[in-house]
């Protein structure tokens, strides 16, 4: 081999190493930064969150409604207006018919007879008073009743409904806040999974260039050894 033809030849193995070695610093820096990179993005990862650490117990909701219960029924009275009715409209008999006997000179028996008449139709009257007053006693009494029943009943539909609320609000929140944190450290992992394959892939790029550079300085040595010898 000529020294023209040589020198040509190491010419081109100087050039390839020094362009090998130039790549190689330039995939050795990409690779730093993105080694800076990945490092940044694990420390700034989110902290592990529990998103059911605001949960809380909704047992206040509850009341005791017992104070609101009573028994109507004790309320119940006795009707004593029809009795002093009866004992009233006795007397008016008993005057009448002693009135009755003044005027008419009648005998004493058909007195007796007349005003015994007149006091069992009062006596009718009283006990159909009394059991009318009875009977709107026990109505207003069941009626009240009905009230408490529905006023109760109602009051603990709201309380069910205003726990019921309270879980789906809390277990919604904690839903979303898991939502949340999954979402953000898929992305995160993602971000990092794409950092680290190409800082392997820099890394890999450097290392062939340093390969190639070694090789390209090893062929120029070579062929100036074979030049040289052939030229003396």
């Amino acid at each position: 081999m000529s020294w023209v033809t040589g020198g040509i030849a190491i010419a081109g193995m100087v050039m390839q190493g020094v362009s090998a070695g130039n790549k190689r610093k330039r995939e050795q820096s990409k690779a730093r930064r993105l080694q800076a990179k990945l490092d940044s993005l694990e420390r700034n990862r989110q902290a592990i969150i529990n998103p059911w650490e605001n949960v809380t117990s909704l047992a206040g909701l509850a009341s005791d409604l017992s104070g609101m219960m009573s028994n109507p029924m004790a309320k119940l009275g006795v009707a004593t207006r029809s009795a002093e009715i009866q004992m009233e409209q006795s007397d008016i008999a008993l005057a009448n018919t002693l009135d009755t006997l003044r005027a008419t000179g009648s005998s004493a028996g058909g007195a007796t007879a007349l005003a015994q008449a007149a006091l069992a139709s009062k006596k009718q009257v009283a006990a159909g008073i009394e059991q009318q007053e009875a009977q709107n006693e026990k109505l207003r009494a069941e009626g009240e009743m009905r009230l408490e029943d529905k006023k109760i009943g109602e009051k603990l539909r709201l309380q069910q409904l205003g726990i019921s609320e309270g879980v789906r609000v809390q277990g919604a929140e904690a839903q979303g806040k898991g939502f949340m944190f999954t979402s953000r450290e898929q992305r995160e992992r993602d971000q990092m999974s794409r950092t680290a394959a190409l800082m392997s892939n820099a890394t890999a790029a450097a290392n062939q260039s340093s390969a190639d550079q070694t090789a390209a300085f090893t062929g120029a040595f070579t062929t100036l050894a074979s030049t040289a010898r052939q030229g003396s």
